[in-house]
């Protein structure tokens, strides 16, 4: 199916570029968030040994799992919902997220890449309809002209629901209590209009299928050559376990399922203000009596009401799918659409920021009543498998193999490497993850990659949530910073998973744990394996993720307006490598190329090589050049700083990694001739510009692997210069200077 990107010179984008993917129609894009349900939520993760476990109803997940793609370890990035949400929609890992990190609820979403981004600039009509939670509103809602990071600001043509995560927690806008002071409703926007005041009686999940399949009709419409990416963000089955108004409607797609009416009062075919928050789904109003009253006892009443709740809002959203299914069949593009389907994190606990109601109670959800958590242990804010394990399924019959089961570990950053190749565009050098697509293919190139590292990390107060199934090293346990590495261990053959909870200096012991064998991660690799890799998965920790400046802007009102993301190893010093080095310069790859980004990777294999020094050599008009090697750092440092200029010539940008972490970001909002720094100032909207770049880089004296990738412009030839300084030292400021010759060293060829 796919067209090799870089062949010969390629075209400038919006000319030859697009051009080059018309002989071949893209795929259609729709990614479905759902949001806190468990891995176990899903009836096929639910393992045979708890047979007697209630299971929920979800034919169409169920139907497009066996005709599809199950990734069965598929992680998130965070176990709360505005981490993992900016980690999926930017391509990164908590441990490059410049803003939103812990709970930083409606903090404004860095201006970079996005899946929308690109994909819009690859020829596509984006939209984002649901919620949002990551667009600035401040915890005060906000609207299209105060918030910086607004759906349509990042990439989305157009954004339909929520954008206040706390009015995200409604399940009905206009009956359930206000959650926006701003603007004094549970706004939900269509457009730049908010329609709040026009939603009697709407069920979110209705209405936003509603609005989708609208969105979706309309697109074809317009131009059916056109291919769209859809990012349909319920607020189910999170908060207060609203429930539907009435039973779902026959048929699905074109003429059936929730249509979208466009009438104040009567907005979709399911409002219904007067029985709204009432049905439960027919085969769970006098389900599991039994096992109720066995497992619960005296509280059996309220578990059944909380899981009847639960189940049926799972149930709605299967069959909000299975209407979304029949439209693109109706529609004629099944075979060319991808439908993914995920959750933001595990399962939660909670009944949201929202009161009872007369007849409409605000119970928290039992995530041990279904096992939730399925056969591992955490729920949401945990970093055990119960927390960060999602269930995932891929439906796109004419693009993927249809019945695999990949047990291969995925994390939402591959996301972004994914929908790039389906659009046949490059993966931004900034993005962390890989391409699914030959995975979901049945060419797994991933399965037995020692170079890939999943990384998460989450602080947050208070000890786990306790349930009689959980294994004996849960009881008692704290979360606190809490750090997850996930990698493919060579000596063994098996992918382990290192974690620690608590974490105060960054020099604790990981436990290591094989969740293959081990779902529960309730026994540690024996000692024997354990000691002799605690070292290396400390360097691997600190070689995948990086400090940011995370001071906030004075006028920044927010309660926790993001940047309060520091950690207690942030400067800790990052280990230099111990290959051994010899010669002066990088290794140098150069072809003929353009790109309209930096490109993860630029140079095909072949390219010949060459070793020079980066400072002042002569790059060529219309050019990709990659610089690989080491840079010989002098001494010990917590706060080395790097700049890098570039030349003043339309087009000309570029992206420097040190290690795996990203270093300099001179590309999404980079202007030719300025200096990018290793701030994360260039990126961000909420940091105060006069306090940034204080905090550098920790490195130790040695050796420190580095790539510099230059996308020069195509009017005139350029040149880049990369200066560094050690920081304070001795109570003084070190100098800024060019980084000699001298201090690179090449790669092997």
């Amino acid at each position: 199916m796919k067209r090799a990107f870089f062949t010969g010179l390629i075209m400038a984008l919006g000319l030859g570029w697009l051009a080059a993917g018309a002989a071949e129609q893209k795929p259609n894009i729709i990614l479905v968030l759902v949001d806190d349900m468990g891995w176990g939520d899903l009836g096929l993760n639910q393992p045979k040994e708890h047979a007697d476990t209630p299971k929920i109803d979800t034919p169409t997940l169920d139907r497009l799992a066996t005709q599809g793609a199950q990734l069965q370890r598929h992680y998130t990035c965070a176990p709360v919902c505005a981490p993992a949400r900016a980690s999926l929609f930017t391509g990164l890992h908590q441990g490059h997220a410049e803003v939103i990190r812990n709970n930083s609820f409606d903090a404004a979403l860095e201006n970079g890449h996005t899946l929308a981004t690109v994909l819009k600039q690859a020829g596509y009509s984006t939209a984002l309809i649901g919620k949002w939670g990551i667009g600035g509103g401040q915890e005060s809602g906000g609207t299209p002209a105060t918030c910086p990071a607004w759906p349509t600001k990042r990439g989305f043509d157009f954004f339909f629901g929520y954008n206040n995560h706390l009015a995200g927690h409604r399940h009905y806008p206009k009956e359930e209590s206000n959650a926006d002071p701003e603007t004094h409703r549970n706004a939900v926007w269509d457009g730049d209009e908010m329609i709040t005041d026009k939603l009697d009686g709407c069920y979110c999940t209705d209405l936003f299928t509603a609005r989708a399949k609208k969105w979706i009709v309309d697109q074809q419409k317009a131009d059916k050559s056109k291919p769209f990416f859809l990012a349909l963000t319920h607020v189910a089955p999170h908060a207060r376990l609203g429930i539907p108004a009435g039973e779902y409607p026959a048929g699905g797609g074109l003429n059936g399922g929730v249509q979208w009416l466009g009438e104040p009062g009567k907005m979709i075919n399911t409002a219904r203000p007067d029985s709204w928050d009432t049905f439960i789904h027919p085969q769970y109003r006098n389900a599991w009596q039994e096992y109720a009253q066995a497992r619960y006892g005296n509280n059996a009443a309220h578990k059944l009401m909380t899981a009847r709740r639960h189940a049926s809002m799972i149930t709605r959203v299967d069959e909000s799918l299975g209407d979304l299914v029949q439209l693109c069949q109706d529609l004629g593009i099944a075979d060319n659409t991808i439908i993914i389907f995920t959750s933001d994190n595990g399962a939660h606990d909670e009944p949201g920021a929202v009161g009872g109601f007369a007849g409409h109670p605000a119970p928290a959800q039992d995530p041990s009543f279904f096992r939730s958590y399925g056969n591992h242990d955490g729920i949401k804010r945990d970093v055990f498998d119960g927390g960060l394990r999602v269930p995932c399924v891929v439906y796109a019959p004419g693009i993927i193999k249809q019945g695999l089961v990949s047990n291969t570990p995925t994390q939402f950053q591959d996301w972004m490497a994914t929908v790039c190749d389906l659009a046949d565009v490059p993966v931004p050098a900034r993005c962390d993850g890989r391409s699914l697509l030959p995975l979901l293919q049945g060419n797994d190139t991933l399965s037995q990659d020692p170079a890939r590292v999943l990384y998460a990390e989450y602080a947050f107060g208070g000890g786990m949530a306790q349930y009689r199934d959980y294994a004996a090293n849960k009881p008692g346990r704290t979360r606190g910073e809490q750090q997850v590495l996930i990698f493919f261990d060579n000596r063994s053959g098996r992918w382990l998973k290192a974690l620690r909870t608590g974490v105060k200096t960054g020099q604790e012991k990981w436990e290591i744990y094989d969740t293959e064998t081990d779902p529960h991660e309730s026994t540690p690799l024996p000692e024997s394996e354990n000691a002799a890799m605690q070292e290396h998965i400390t360097n691997l920790a600190l070689w995948n993720r990086r400090a940011y400046d995370y001071h906030r802007a004075p006028q920044a009102p927010a309660r926790r307006n993001a940047c309060g993301g520091f950690r207690s190893y942030d400067m800790n010093l990052v280990p230099a490598v111990t290959t051994q080095a010899s010669g002066t310069g990088l290794l140098k790859q150069q072809m003929k190329a353009t790109a309209p980004w930096v490109p993860a990777a630029a140079i095909t294999a072949d390219a010949p090589c060459t070793v020079e020094s980066p400072n002042g050599a002569v790059l060529p008009a219309g050019t990709i050049t990659t610089y690989t090697g080491y840079i010989n750092v002098p001494a010990d440092g917590n706060h080395w700083h790097f700049y890098l200029t570039l030349s003043d010539v339309p087009g000309t940008k570029a992206f420097v990694k040190l290690h795996n972490f990203n270093l300099v970001d001179a590309d999404f909002n980079y202007i030719p001739g300025s200096t990018a720094t290793e701030s994360s100032a260039a990126n961000t909207v909420e940091l105060n510009a006069e306090k940034t770049g204080k905090k550098g880089i920790p490195l130790s004296k040695g050796l420190h692997p580095i790539t510099i990738t230059v996308v020069q412009g195509e009017s005139a030839a350029g040149t880049l210069k990369l200066e560094w300084n050690r920081g304070p030292h001795n109570g003084k400021q070190t100098e800024r200077t060019l980084i000699p010759a001298e201090s690179f060293l090449p790669a092997e060829s």
